[in-house]
């Protein structure tokens, strides 16, 4: 059960990686709420388990690159008494157990329950060098899968540098039906590694090491869910943690799951906190919080951001001594550089944290409540997508699709929806088919989701919540704001002149003149469009801040077209991918010169589209929005000048961050990935196909001939309506079909 050597090769360009990022930790100078008054420990549980199967070899060096990171082992116990790394009892959950002996299962007691698995203790430490690890949560990396080998713990204590080693023995009783003893296993490894936390659920496998282990090694009682009985006391968690005291005659600290701590509803919101720290720092106790994880179990209340939960435990009116986690990066981030952070002065410097339909993670698009939010949260710049209505109203609405952000589809609406093969193929509900007392008085707004696929919700509670706005009720909110400026994106310009006979320019220009915008200099007023037909016609009619949206993903742009943008932009948005390239989620090796070469001809940059949501980011950026943010800022990343995203809050605090202008001391979670570095980790076979060449912009991609102009058409759908829109049938009797059920 030795170390694989093709598992040792993929370890080579990892740590040229974690060599490439330093060893710098940023310093806190205040006093914690820990019960020692130093900064909380992070506990790595299996190594960096979120990114790689959890105890691997890979998972281990990775976490241990930290060197501010204690590394965490599930102890089992082989057939031989061997001592092994694995975070399951059932062995299929996390191992290629069930292809290797397809007829291994057995059905054994485990703390009195009967389970049927794959257990350790059926096989002998050789049989298991024929295993590999295999990720347990299906969401993360595939590719690692049948590549690291079953490690035994003192590969572990011995082979990896960490400030801490932190073993866990779950199922002492379990063993001891194998005539296998844990106790007598843990006491020979305490004589010959140090050990510095050793953690049991069982109260009396905790007793029976006291004495035996070192003083330094600190025993820790670990409480499993509430309604659980603990073996050796018959008792429940739930009401041994109401005996705290009587737990400090054995252990010195105690590990709970976080919602001990902060409890969550059934719906997945936040509870008002537990006194649980505190009284387990009353009693001498150190207290520990499990189960945090970037990509899972994350409250709604913490916007996807896991930034925002771990400053929940740490950072508020008591801190807990040390959080387990499957993402160690973010923990020490979070420790390191977002703790005792003052919100208090107002900062839009550069990077600009510009909103996408507001605080659109949050609240319905382009709600009064989703730039409230945006506010709130400290965005620089608030966004307006402008639409127009049946009665030449122009609104903000993030689609001109009313299917796509309201709640249209079960409205006495629903019947007026068309296929226009000009916007897309498929049937919908235009902004233009209604008034805008239509829409005001009889839809409901339907918060975005994006990441459905996952199963990612945003905000349900919230989901209708808010009013839609007009742009000239947008105007009026955004100018009483203390905000840097707004930002209002036109598109279909050609389309409205055309087909609806409206001048959306034009109507724009009279909003902001009528608003008095034309008149002021406290904000900043920015006009974005991926059209440069448009841009020209506001630069002709208008002195506003022009922003030309790149909707391609594009390695770099020619000189002609750099010159072809000056002529009627003053800024470039441009997306994640033509900055940072990957492919299958991975970053590849590919510094793209983009953004370098639109700054250096006085253009600058902002990137869309960021979001929390984990799958919105590629790999290496460890399913945290922070890291992403934090790449596509600095100098030695991306370099941009300004984000463009639904959740701006944890944007404006990436501005607030302590460890920012360290110079050579920027601690190393908080430097850009390397680019590539995680790809070349994966063994060559498992690699995915290389990317498609990007190409460069040219002249001919950015000049577009003039706006049409405004056609005659008085009433935006009629005529066109007639001439070119069909009713898609099916669309109506799905409808049917859907209000029958419901009167059934």
């Amino acid at each position: 059960m030795g170390r694989s050597g093709h598992a040792c090769s993929l370890l080579a360009p990892l740590l040229l990686l974690l060599l490439s990022l330093g060893s710098a930790a940023a310093q806190k100078g205040s006093t914690w709420k820990t019960l020692s008054g130093d900064p909380p420990a992070v506990i790595a549980k299996g190594g960096f388990s979120g990114l790689f199967p959890d105890s691997s070899d890979l998972a281990y060096a990775f976490a241990a690159s930290y060197q501010d990171s204690a590394l965490w082992c599930d102890v089992r116990l082989t057939k031989d008494g061997v001592g092994i790394c694995l975070p399951d009892i059932k062995m299929e959950n996390c191992t290629s157990m069930s292809n290797v002996f397809p007829k291994g299962q057995t059905t054994y007691r485990v703390n009195g329950v009967s389970t049927k698995a794959w257990f350790s203790v059926d096989y002998d430490s050789t049989q298991l060098s024929n295993v590999s690890l295999e990720r347990s949560i299906y969401s993360r990396i595939q590719r690692y899968d049948g590549v690291f080998q079953v490690i035994p713990v003192e590969v572990v204590l011995s082979q990896y540098k960490a400030p801490a080693f932190w073993l866990n023995v779950q199922h002492d009783s379990f063993y001891s039906q194998f005539n296998l003893s844990m106790r007598s296993y843990i006491l020979s490894l305490s004589k010959q590694y140090t050990i510095d936390y050793i953690s049991s659920p069982e109260v009396s496998f905790l007793k029976s090491l006291l004495g035996r282990v070192s003083n330094k090694t600190k025993l820790v009682f670990r409480f499993l869910d509430e309604g659980i009985v603990e073996p050796s006391t018959n008792q429940t968690y739930g009401s041994i943690l109401k005996n705290l005291t009587s737990i400090k005659t054995f252990a010195s600290g105690i590990l709970v799951p976080k919602n001990y701590i902060w409890p969550v509803a059934a719906d997945n919101y936040l509870k008002p906190p537990t006194s649980v720290v505190d009284d387990a720092h009353k009693a001498g106790l150190e207290i520990y919080a499990a189960d945090f994880a970037n990509d899972f179990g994350l409250s709604y209340n913490y916007s996807y951001d896991p930034v925002t939960e771990y400053l929940g435990f740490v950072d508020g009116a008591f801190s807990v001594d040390g959080v387990l986690t499957d993402f160690p990066i973010t923990a020490l981030e979070a420790i390191g550089c977002f703790t005792n952070l003052n919100d208090t002065k107002t900062d839009h410097g550069a990077p600009l944290v510009i909103s996408h339909n507001g605080a659109s993670g949050d609240y319905p698009d382009c709600t009064d409540l989703a730039y409230k939010k945006a506010v709130t949260d400290g965005a620089d710049v608030i966004d307006c997508a402008v639409q127009v209505t049946k009665d030449g109203i122009p609104i903000c609405m993030s689609s001109i699709d009313l299917k796509d952000v309201s709640t249209v589809v079960t409205s006495q609406f629903a019947s007026l929806a068309v296929v226009i093969e000009d916007i897309k193929p498929v049937a919908g509900v235009y902004t233009f088919n209604l008034t805008w007392e239509d829409i005001a008085n009889n839809l409901k707004p339907m918060i975005s989701n994006p990441w459905t696929g996952f199963t990612l919700s945003r905000n349900p509670r919230n989901r209708n919540a808010g009013n839609f706005m007009k742009l000239s009720d947008f105007l009026t909110f955004a100018k009483g704001e203390d905000l840097a400026g707004i930002m209002i994106t036109v598109e279909r310009a050609s389309f409205m002149a055309e087909k609806l006979g409206f001048g959306v320019v034009d109507a724009v220009i009279k909003a902001l003149d009528d608003s008095g915008y034309s008149k002021q200099t406290a904000q900043k007023v920015m006009i974005q469009s991926t059209n440069s037909s448009t841009l020209v016609k506001f630069k002709q009619e208008a002195k506003y801040n022009l922003v030309y949206k790149l909707d391609e993903d594009v390695k770099d742009a020619a000189p002609s077209a750099v010159a072809a943008i000056k002529q009627f932009a003053d800024a470039v948005s441009v997306s994640t991918m033509s900055i940072y390239p990957a492919t299958s989620n991975f970053l590849i090796n590919q510094t793209n010169p983009l953004v370098k070469t639109l700054q250096s001809a006085g253009l600058p940059v902002y990137v869309h589209l960021l979001m929390n949501e984990f799958p919105s980011q590629p790999w290496d950026f460890f399913s945290d929005a922070t890291t992403q943010i934090n790449a596509f800022v600095q100098k030695g990343g991306g370099g941009v000048d300004g984000v463009i995203t639904d959740f701006p809050g944890t944007a404006h605090r990436y501005k607030l961050n302590s460890c920012k202008n360290m110079g050579n001391n920027t601690p190393y979670y908080m430097l850009p990935p390397q680019r590539g570095g995680l790809l070349e980790t994966i063994d060559k076979a498992a690699q995915p196909a290389a990317m498609a060449p990007q190409k460069d912009l040219a002249s001919a991609d950015v000049v577009e001939g003039p706006l049409p102009p405004v056609s005659n058409t008085t009433a935006p759908a009629s005529s066109y309506a007639t001439s070119r829109i069909r009713t898609d049938v099916s669309f109506l009797a799905t409808l049917l079909m859907l209000c029958a059920y419901l009167l059934i």
